[in-house]
C-alpha cells in the first residue's frame, strides 16, 4: 500500500501527465464576451479600448451562479496551458457533469475571489467554489478529485478522502505550490483565455454575463 504522502504526490503527478495528454479545446482573446476570460473593467476608456462594463457586487454574482445550479465551480488560470489541459481531463473524468468551470481572470471568477476574501487579481491558486464556501490549493484539488472517475470502476473519492485525513495540509500544500509555482515553465502559457467556442460544453462553463449589472 502507498504511503499517504506518496499517494497524494501520485495524484498530482497523474494530473500533470493527464494534462500533457489533453488538447486545449478552445481559447479566445482577452475581452471577448461570453464564457471564459474578459479584460478587467477599467474606469476609463480610449477609442481603441474595451468599453467599460458595469459589474455587479460579488455577493450578487455569487447568488446568480448558484441560483438554479448548485454544482461546484472550479476557478482555473485561463492562460495556463497545464491548467486548461487539466480542465479537459476533468471534463473527461466527470462524464455526469458534476463540476463547472470559470477562469480566474473572468468577471465571474474575479467576483467569486473577492467574495471569499481574496484579491480579484490573485491567480496563484486553483479555487473550488461551492454554495457553502471556497477551497484553495491541495484542499481544492482533493475536493475536485472526489467528483472524478478516471475509469468506470475506479472513482477517486476514496483516495482523495484518505489523503485529506492522513497527509498533513502543510505537506499537501507544499507539493501543490511546487507544481503551481512552476506551471508556466512546465507547459507554458498563452496570451489568450479559454471559452467554450462551439458550445459543446455550454453547461460546464459559467456564463460570464452573470457578473454584469
Amino acid at each position: 500500500m502507498m504511503f499517504p504522502s506518496k499517494l497524494f504526490l501520485s495524484m498530482m503527478q497523474l494530473s500533470i501527465i493527464a494534462s500533457r495528454l489533453g488538447a486545449c479545446r478552445a481559447f479566445a482573446p482577452h475581452g471577448r464576451t461570453g464564457v471564459g476570460c474578459t479584460a478587467a473593467a477599467s474606469s476609463t476608456t480610449t477609442p481603441f479600448s474595451t468599453p467599460v462594463v458595469a459589474l455587479s457586487p460579488p455577493s450578487v454574482v455569487l447568488d446568480r451562479v448558484f441560483d438554479v445550479d448548485r454544482r461546484p465551480i472550479i476557478l482555473f488560470d485561463g492562460v495556463c496551458n497545464m491548467c486548461n489541459n487539466a480542465v479537459n481531463t476533468a471534463i473527461d473524468w466527470d462524464p455526469s457533469g458534476k463540476l463547472r468551470f470559470a477562469a480566474l481572470q473572468s468577471n465571474v471568477g474575479r467576483a467569486l475571489l473577492q467574495y471569499h476574501g481574496r484579491s480579484a487579481d490573485d491567480i496563484s491558486s486553483i479555487v473550488l467554489v461551492t454554495p457553502e464556501g471556497a477551497y484553495i490549493k491541495s484542499d481544492a484539488i482533493l475536493g475536485i478529485a472526489e467528483s472524478l472517475n478516471p475509469l468506470p470502476m475506479l472513482p477517486m473519492r476514496p483516495f482523495a478522502r484518505l489523503a485529506v485525513i492522513v497527509v498533513p495540509q502543510f505537506l499537501r500544500d507544499l507539493i501543490y505550490d511546487g507544481v503551481a509555482d512552476n506551471r508556466y515553465r512546465i507547459m507554458g502559457k498563452r496570451d489568450e483565455c479559454r471559452f467554450d467556442a462551439d458550445g459543446e460544453f455550454a453547461d460546464r462553463f459559467v456564463d460570464d454575463s452573470l457578473a454584469i449589472s
